[in-house]
């Protein structure tokens, strides 16, 4: 068995019926959410979630940071592009959950579209 580190993930290469089978080897039970509690991969939000709101987003986000799953995990389950993960993750870094509210973008893209003049200030 060979292992290696990609993307801080650890996974194994055996040999099997395919050349190679890639499969992760450690995985933790649960990690801690963004309001402390304890997030498992049943707690996370549903795969076909419309509607985000900013816990649900930093729970993604614990989730992969915690290595409760890999992005390209949570950008399959949840339909996102990789740039759109790590803006969030970004967000929760810089202003925690306040700052992945959708309402302050749209505010501001509001007061744009109104004035365009203060859109370059």
């Amino acid at each position: 068995m060979n292992a290696y580190f990609k993307a801080n993930e650890m996974f194994a290469m055996t040999s099997g019926s395919e050349p190679f089978e890639t499969r992760r080897m450690s995985l933790p039970k649960a990690v801690i959410g963004p309001l402390g509690e304890p997030l498992t991969l049943e707690s996370l939000p549903p795969a076909n979630c419309k509607r985000w709101v900013p816990r649900r987003k930093a729970e993604v986000v614990a989730a992969v940071s915690g290595g409760l799953l890999t992005v390209v995990e949570a950008s399959t389950r949840y339909g996102l592009t990789p740039e759109e993960f790590a803006g969030w993750k970004r967000l929760v870094e810089r202003t925690g959950l306040h700052g992945l509210r959708a309402t302050r973008a749209q505010f501001y893209k509001k007061v744009c579209e109104e004035f365009p003049e203060k859109a370059s200030v």
